[in-house]
């Protein structure tokens, strides 16, 4: 993906990686957060369940209207650098998964921490980043060949 921060008004560095933390694939989080010391974070919210309500327009541009509830998992883990520094670190995603929120919190906190930021954006974000945009190219792809374009169909109104 090539939609950093940067390239996107109104959104934060951070906004940009706790986005794809919460769209990369499962596995590969698990893989990226198994190396992150247990001891170093404090749980302030333990990984919990809830409901968030879903709101939608029509054609993207019509007034917005409910359209259902969908289940959520948030963390929310504080870190003590080894400057004396604290940040709390959240993790937000869709469905039943206390695990993967919590090592989007863990990651969000050390991302916020100077003396991992750059490791971390190179060695995780970036791999990460870049799997979810080949993920969705190839859904892209795949559904591609089911795309109908009404404009070349004929016309079945007799003259």
């Amino acid at each position: 993906m090539t939609n950093n921060a940067e390239d996107t008004p109104g959104r934060s560095a951070r906004q940009h990686w706790l986005a794809v933390l919460a769209h990369a694939p499962r596995e590969l989080l698990e893989r990226h957060a198994a190396g992150l010391p247990e001891r170093e974070f404090a749980r302030l919210r333990a990984p919990e369940l809830g409901l968030t309500m879903v709101r939608a327009r029509i054609g993207n541009v019509g007034d917005r209207f409910n359209v259902g509830d969908a289940t959520v998992t948030r963390c929310v883990v504080r870190h003590r650098g080894d400057d004396g520094r604290l940040a709390a670190g959240v993790g937000y995603v869709l469905g039943r998964d206390e695990a993967r929120a919590e090592w989007i919190a863990r990651l969000d906190a050390l991302l916020q921490q100077p003396a991992h930021h750059d490791t971390l954006m190179r060695e995780v974000v970036a791999p990460l980043e870049q799997a979810t945009a080949k993920r969705r190219t190839a859904q892209a792809a795949l559904t591609a060949g089911s795309r109908v374009s009404f404009d070349t169909l004929a016309s079945e109104i007799s003259p």
